[in-house]
């Protein structure tokens, strides 16, 4: 799909406030409420939008211990048993395939270091995983939206 400079800044104005108003974003790129409706309906349709979502602190509702871990699988384990088996389990807020020793990445949150201790017993229980190595987050330094490309 072929997007425009109003484009990007519409796109840019919902990552930064997915809430606004389409008069509040028309006022912002110089067009009707109706014309950036129809540019986000047309965005949201070829897939560049996604969805809109609530973000939430997770410490405010009490998930405050976080994990990376890395997955070490069997030798014919796909990514896609990897999805699967992962989405069983609540604590995960990401997976990845990665480059490198580890056959995938995952991001855990937990109520505190026992829940994410039951989490990884847990995951160590899948039938392909022959083993893990945890990070423990300390602290989050720095967290991004996905950054909106500048117009050609």
């Amino acid at each position: 799909m072929q997007m425009d400079a109003v484009d990007q800044r519409i796109i840019a104005l919902l990552v930064a406030d997915a809430r606004a108003s389409y008069a509040e974003i028309g006022a912002k790129v110089s067009l009707s409420a109706p014309a950036v409706k129809r540019r986000v309906d047309r965005l949201r349709s070829s897939g560049v939008i996604k969805g809109f979502t609530t973000v939430i602190e997770p410490a405010a509702v009490g998930w405050t211990t976080e994990a990376f871990v890395e997955l070490f699988c069997t030798g014919r384990t796909t990514p896609a048993q990897i999805t699967v088996a992962t989405r069983r389990h609540p604590e995960v807020v990401g997976a990845y395939t990665v480059s490198g020793q580890a056959d995938a990445l995952v991001h855990l949150r937990a109520a505190d270091i026992g829940h994410l201790e039951q989490a990884l017993e847990r995951l160590r229980a899948e039938p392909f995983v022959t083993s893990t190595r945890s990070m423990v987050v300390l602290s989050r330094l720095v967290e991004m939206p996905t950054p909106v490309p500048a117009p050609n």
